[in-house]
């Protein structure tokens, strides 16, 4: 979600932070019904303070819009209750689920992936799958079923590919065979970040499939100033959304096809370090991208548009010293929300299930350095209202996504990761 304004610390790394004021939102009309936005219309917008948090790295910067960072708190009035299915595993990145409700979970570090039940038993890690880079934020990242898996059992992961002169994300496809010790075969990597980098960190990672078949990827710009100032360029991958067809090859209608020089996957670009990302009720893309000192961004990409990493922005380095000039910028999009503090968000769905009525069309992202599971209202396009659910477990989410029965389904990010289960006490 920016461009440099010197000087700039090439020891800017992950993270995710947030922003200034708590406004009044006044929500702009987009077309979206109250109730299809997670609000009935007769009810007022939530008011009152925001969820406490520090004071902002960057208070010079003020939002573009009232409601963009610091919105009222609020509060679920269903009773919740989490349950652990299963423990033990390393530093777990991804849930997906197989058709009978069985679970696939990635271990970033090990580069292991596991088939486990509702109750907990868990598989033999998946013989056949590549090696990965598991440094620092690389390794077997996300995983997914493909739309198609009851004929074809293929299933998609992203991870951190060993390369020569360093290393870079690629996504890859094969069949998943079950047994006694699952495998998968006929492994096809069909798309490969470029150019190749020495990084180990921001890779990004995210899969999306939309119902027409295409096939969304989240990408990192790999931190370091060398990778950073690509976010924008469209002969680059870094810092970009892609998007191609199931095989790898590049929908016609994406917006760079004809431009010159460009990669013809990209559909979005001028972002950071995008590791949540989920369609909404109409099969729109919204991603939660991680930005340095302050400036986690909330955003919907489309086609074609700049996001303006890292030119614009709401944060600073870790040093404390500045990075953009504005936090505006002409031909450059802002976040639909943003924090700062960050919130270092990783994993994101947005609640469709009957299980919480409440909930229906909220936002959940997984926090990390917030320990939180948060929750964001939503109306019209806008975020009215926030919540920072499970604070007293103390465990960073890693990983948030709806089950087939309504439930939310949760990594923690620990050398002893937990899937957990949350459904109405």
């Amino acid at each position: 979600m920016r461009t440099l304004s010197m000087p700039i610390i090439v020891a800017a790394l992950l993270a995710g932070c947030n922003k200034d004021p708590d406004p009044t939102p006044t929500p702009q009309d987009s077309g979206v019904s109250q109730q299809d936005a997670g609000v009935p219309q007769e009810e007022p917008l939530p008011t009152g303070p925001p969820v406490p948090q520090g004071p902002p790295n960057v208070p010079e910067f003020d939002p573009a819009f009232p409601g963009q960072t610091r919105v009222p708190a609020i509060q679920s009035q269903t009773a919740i209750q989490v349950t652990e299915i299963a423990s033990g595993f390393r530093n777990p990145w991804a849930i997906a689920f197989l058709p009978d409700q069985r679970m696939l979970v990635t271990e970033k570090p090990t580069g292991s992936l596991y088939i486990v039940t509702p109750q907990g038993a868990k598989s033999p890690a998946v013989a056949g799958l590549p090696a990965v880079d598991g440094r620092g934020q690389g390794g077997l990242l996300d995983v997914e079923v493909g739309p198609d898996y009851a004929q074809s059992q293929l299933i998609y992961w992203t991870y951190s590919e060993p390369r020569q002169g360093g290393n870079g994300l690629a996504v890859a496809r094969a069949k998943l065979v079950e047994g006694a010790q699952p495998r998968v075969e006929g492994v096809q990597v069909i798309f490969r970040m470029m150019p190749t980098l020495e990084s180990t960190l921001h890779s990004g990672g995210r899969l999306v499939f939309t119902p027409d078949g295409k096939l969304f990827v989240t990408l990192g710009e790999r931190s370091i100033l060398a990778g950073r100032v690509q976010a924008r360029d469209v002969t680059s991958h870094f810092g970009k959304v892609v998007r191609i067809h199931p095989d790898g090859s590049v929908p016609q209608d994406n917006p760079f096809v004809n431009t010159a020089g460009a990669k013809p996957e990209i559909w979005s670009v001028g972002h950071r370090n995008i590791l949540s990302a989920a369609l909404d009720g109409q099969n729109r893309l919204w991603t939660v991208e991680m930005g340095p000192r302050g400036g986690d961004e909330l955003n919907r990409p489309e086609a074609g548009k700049d996001y303006g990493w890292p030119t614009i922005g709401y944060g600073e380095e870790y040093s404390g010293a500045p990075i953009h000039e504005s936090p505006e910028g002409l031909g450059m999009e802002q976040p639909v929300y943003y924090w700062d503090p960050v919130i270092s968000p990783s994993g994101m769905t947005i609640y469709t299930g009957s299980l919480f009525p409440e909930w229906r069309n909220n936002v959940f992202i997984g926090g990390l350095s917030s320990q939180a599971l948060l929750r964001l209202m939503m109306r019209n396009d806008r975020i009215v209202g926030e919540e920072h659910l499970l604070k007293d477990r103390n465990e960073r989410i890693r990983e948030v996504v709806q089950g087939p029965d309504g439930a939310l389904y949760l990594l923690t990010d620990a050398t002893n990761g937990k899937l957990l289960k949350v459904t109405p006490r």
